[in-house]
């Protein structure tokens, strides 16, 4: 019988049949199975997910650091388990001796299971006593869950389910490019395409952008940055034109006159001064939107957001303004309408709500809050005032590291930031400061090169969990086969370690989510009401599942926001641009983000032969004017430069992109690695770096042919 499970990569966690093949090359034949989310469908990375089960240089033996022949750093080795496990106890033991429990740090990644995340939030506050772990969903989601938590008092993602975007007149999609990311949602926005209601926000004509195309929506093309400036003067236009659904918001929120005071600033003629969409055009949008919400006599709306709008120094700010723009229609809470961000990796959602975050508990509990602290104690089984305080976000969490007074080891599991952390070069340097580095994995990833041990773990088709979707839908991973060669999962690592520093954890998944679901009563990420024989028996179960809402809660803030007092908390903000603009001597914005063929950092998706195929380097696209002011022909090798590094990468000529701008993907490493040029600069509120844009300058250098030779 073929096994049930969900698909490694994005956050649809589309649906997967399992065929065990013992004889043949890959163990398993992956098929896709029907589900709300991908509908049977899966993108190329979910049909070659297999592939990465048999790459070439699988991790399957724990690997140590041997001293070289000249007494230095040698090469890494193989080891038994107590060796490294061992070594690894020891280490960090001696570490914290000397210089304190706070001496060790550990980071996480979006894409390990519910019971990975809320074992290692644990193992690190409970087995090491450090308040410094974070994860890799910091540079993905935090500014939304940021402007989620303080505007509607809880951050699920999207609240509703994916399938309720089919019945909309209208989609505004901000900063997101799913065509690319998650190609099985683009039918989901169907209804709206046929309706003339998809809007895309995008600085390029993406394969998202596209489909607004022949009546089917609105593609603005705005300067990087500039996305809250869209968003502001859609808000205005619907204010001056009197189409707010002033009962929503007269009976719904506070904070509506201050937001209706801070967007008279951003008449469409101002906005488009900033951000070089149309006037028309913005009051165009506005009416659009205004004429799909159900106040009007719509179907529905939907605004929704991605990491373009995010991944900045203004990313919470931009998602309040999000919503804000949502709430002055009148859309969250009611039934086809709605707001949401897009989540982006597997389990970027449950990581956050059990423990992976610096500053939370299980169940999106507040580490500061002393309730919280009782409570997690107390299945801990611990006094509340042993648990360690908040700790720093991920880029001053990876700043601090060998550092006077900072973490001298590390523990990485489920990450690469190596590669996938801002200002990258500056992170590289910083892991190499470290006393110890210890990393889990399973190829050896481009953090896991520099480590002092590696460990080799189990992937998604080899061990049992849960994941959260971008919906809030708990569900099932299951093995379908064993490991190969000495490749555990991350729970019997844990488990082992945590024997050696005299605690308990479980290595049984299922136990594992049971005291997660224990946790996490109470809190606002509650899973009490979950367990696995109700998700094996296909029940769907969204969170909060509780005593109080024991089929879970497909549909959030019907009846009221989890707030104080019922309502959403409006915020009014406005725009101050990108930390990093372009200037003289750096004239060209440059934005990052994913191609279709590739994942992430690429540690996976770059050991598949045929994706490898598809999307064998990183193209840098440009403009054909940007191109002929540059002497840029299509693959001309050109250097892009900003104030943290540089790159040589291959030139594709297009006309899907602004003028003024140049994109490159973030899938690679080394010399083409994007995040050598990105900046490290943070949102105040959310630790959130700004990925999506900064300036740079641009040079030919000769065309490829002649660079390779």
């Amino acid at each position: 019988m073929p096994t049930p499970t969900h698909c490694p990569y994005c956050a649809l966690q589309c649906a997967q049949a399992l065929h065990a093949t013992p004889d043949a090359v890959s163990p398993v034949r992956v098929e896709a199975r029907d589900f709300p989310t991908n509908r049977g469908g899966m993108c190329q990375k979910g049909w070659s997910s297999a592939e990465v089960l048999t790459a070439t240089d699988r991790l399957t033996t724990p690997l140590v650091r041997r001293v070289g022949a000249d007494g230095g750093r040698g090469a890494l080795g193989p080891a038994t388990w107590e060796e490294a496990l061992d070594l690894v106890h020891s280490r960090l033991a001696g570490i914290q001796a000397v210089h304190g429990r706070d001496a060790v740090a550990v980071f996480g990644g979006g894409g390990l299971t519910n019971e990975k995340a809320y074992t290692l939030g644990k193992f690190a506050r409970v087995v090491l006593g450090t308040p410094y772990i974070d994860y890799n969903g910091r540079f993905c989601m935090s500014s939304a869950a940021a402007g989620a938590n303080r505007s509607l008092g809880v951050d699920r993602g999207l609240a509703f389910p994916l399938a309720d975007l089919g019945g909309a007149d209208a989609v505004l999609v901000v900063g997101s490019n799913p065509a690319a990311t998650m190609p099985p949602l683009v039918q989901h926005l169907a209804g709206a395409r046929s309706r003339g209601g998809l809007v895309v926000v995008d600085p390029r004509a993406s394969a998202t952008a596209r489909l607004t195309d022949g009546g089917a929506g609105i593609h603005l093309a705005a300067v990087p940055g500039s996305d809250l400036v869209v968003l502001l003067a859609l808000t205005h236009v619907l204010v001056d034109e009197g189409l707010v659904d002033e009962e929503y918001v007269t009976t719904r929120t506070t904070g509506w006159d201050a937001v209706r005071a801070s967007v008279a600033r951003w008449w469409p003629e101002r906005a488009e001064a900033v951000c070089g969409s149309p006037a028309d055009t913005l009051r165009a949008t506005a009416r659009l939107l205004a004429a799909a919400a159900p106040a009007h006599g719509g179907r529905g709306a939907y605004v929704l957001t991605g990491r373009g709008l995010e991944q900045s120094t203004q990313g919470t700010d931009g998602v309040s303004a999000a919503i804000n723009l949502a709430v002055a229609l009148g859309l969250p809470g009611r039934p086809g309408s709605g707001y949401g961000p897009l989540t982006g990796q597997g389990n970027g959602q449950g990581g956050r709500e059990h423990g992976l975050k610096s500053d939370q508990l299980p169940g999106y509990r507040m580490i500061t809050d002393p309730a919280a602290r009782s409570h997690v104690a107390g299945v801990w089984g611990v006094d509340p005032a042993t648990l360690p305080g908040p700790g720093v976000p991920a880029v001053e969490l990876l700043s601090r590291l060998g550092t006077a007074g900072g973490p001298k080891a590390l523990l990485v599991h489920g990450a690469n930031p190596a590669v996938s952390a801002p200002n990258v070069s500056a992170v590289r340097a910083a892991l190499g400061r470290l006393d110890l580095l210890v990393v889990s994995d399973v190829v050896p990833s481009e953090t896991a090169q520099l480590a002092d041990v590696v460990l080799p773990v189990a992937q998604w088709a080899e061990e049992e969990g849960t994941m959260t979707t971008l919906e809030g839908r708990v569900v099932r991973r299951r093995r379908a086969i064993d490991p190969p060669g000495q490749a555990r999962s991350e729970l019997w690592v844990w488990a082992r370690l945590a024997e050696r520093f005299g605690h308990h954890l479980s290595d049984d998944a299922c136990e594992v989510f049971d005291e997660l679901a224990r946790a996490s009563a109470g809190g606002r990420a509650d899973y009490s009401a979950i367990t696995y024989a109700r998700l094996d028996a296909g029940e769907a179960l969204f969170w909060p599942c509780s005593a109080a809402a024991p089929q879970g809660t497909p549909r959030m803030f019907l009846d009221r926001f989890p707030t104080d007092d019922g309502r959403a908390h409006l915020v009014a903000v406005d725009h101050h641009g990108p930390d990093d603009d372009v200037s003289a001597s750096m004239p060209v914005h440059l934005i990052t983000g994913r191609v279709l063929h590739h994942y992430q950092s690429g540690a996976q998706t770059r050991r598949v032969a045929e994706l490898v195929e598809a999307a064998p380097v990183p193209l840098l696209e440009i403009h054909p004017l940007l191109a002929d002011t540059h002497g840029v022909t299509e693959g001309d090798a050109v250097r892009v430069t900003s104030a943290r590094g540089e790159l040589v990468a291959t030139a594709s000529v297009t006309e899907a992109i602004r003028p003024d701008t140049v994109f490159l993907p973030f899938h690679w490493a080394g010399d083409l690695s994007a995040n050598l040029l990105t900046n490290d600069a943070v949102d105040p509120v959310s630790g959130m770096p700004e990925f999506k844009v900064c300036a740079v300058r641009l040079t030919r250098v000769r065309h490829l042919e002649e660079v390779l030779a």
